[in-house]
């Protein structure tokens, strides 16, 4: 069985982090391996003063105890980082276990603003974690960020490829969520895209838009991501490892609108877990196709 070492928060309530990315990352067949960033009591978007615990103390010892106890991981992933601290402890499980995977999310905005704990020095530090990634999966905010640009909430398609080719060139491979194009029609229609170096073609799968937001959404896509790529590990198939992230973050925001239920509580990915099980003997205990149908209609 692979493992991945997952370096993030976890938040109690709100379906974010951790609480997301080991269920989803399990269902796929791979273990997942915690080191926690900080723990709260909920995410920060909507239920007033969380308990918040620092964990930077843990990461550095936790790091230590693997390398002494010889344990190889087949996937290093990252998150949300709150320190320079965290950071440099990041980069000890990167360079450590130099054959993994590295797997960087480079959580530092959204809505063309930066997270307030992000100061300039510590959006400089993430992209030094962005160098050594094999990929990245920034939003656009974060692309903006990483590569000094403007933030502007849609691109034309020479733009996009532009800052995709600009990407690849710090990491291995990219993909920009949650991107709209000036050229397309519809306008509840979003891009994922991405592009692997080397390469001239971009990636561009698109999913329709909702008119609300959620949050973990990045980190349900990332998860996906991440556990599609690492099963594929003879010939990597970018575009199919996209597109099976994108399709499944929008079976559980489908699923969740159509419930109606707060947004603050994040996506009802349980719902559609089995989506990504293996084989039969792993769907045991989830709800078939039908019986999600049935339950969202009494909920609506």
């Amino acid at each position: 069985m692979k493992r991945v070492i997952a370096i993030h928060d976890m938040s109690g309530v709100g379906r974010c982090s951790l609480t997301v990315i080991m269920p989803i990352i399990s269902a796929m067949g791979i273990q997942v391996c915690p080191v926690p960033t900080a723990v709260l009591s909920t995410h920060t978007g909507g239920f007033g003063d969380m308990v918040f615990k620092d964990m930077t103390d843990f990461i550095k010892p936790c790091y230590k105890h693997y390398k002494d106890l010889g344990l190889n991981f087949d996937a290093v992933y990252s998150g949300f980082l709150a320190s320079a601290t965290q950071i440099d402890s990041c980069l000890d499980f990167f360079m450590g276990f130099s054959d993994a995977l590295k797997v960087v999310d480079p959580v530092m905005g959204d809505n063309g603003k930066p997270y307030k704990t992000y100061t300039k020095e510590l959006c400089e530090r993430m992209s030094e974690l962005c160098k050594i990634a094999d990929i990245i999966t920034p939003n656009l905010t974060e692309a903006a960020i990483i590569l000094g640009e403007e933030y502007t909430p849609v691109l034309d398609r020479k733009t996009a490829t532009n800052w995709l080719l600009r990407l690849s060139e710090i990491a291995k491979c990219v993909v920009i969520t949650g991107v709209r194009l000036v050229e397309n029609p519809y306008d509840d229609a979003v891009f994922n895209i991405g592009l692997e170096r080397g390469q001239n073609s971009p990636l561009f799968v698109e999913y329709k838009q909702l008119p609300v937001h959620y949050p973990g959404t990045g980190d349900v896509f990332a998860s996906v991501l991440t556990g599609a790529l690492l099963k594929e590990l003879q010939g990597r198939n970018l575009k199919k490892a996209i597109s099976q992230a994108t399709e499944f973050a929008g079976a559980a925001v489908e699923i969740t609108y159509k419930a109606k239920t707060e947004p603050r509580n994040g996506v009802m990915f349980e719902r559609v877990l089995n989506r990504l099980c293996q084989d039969e003997s792993c769907r045991g205990g989830f709800s078939t196709d039908t019986e999600v149908r049935r339950e969202t209609k009494q909920a609506t």
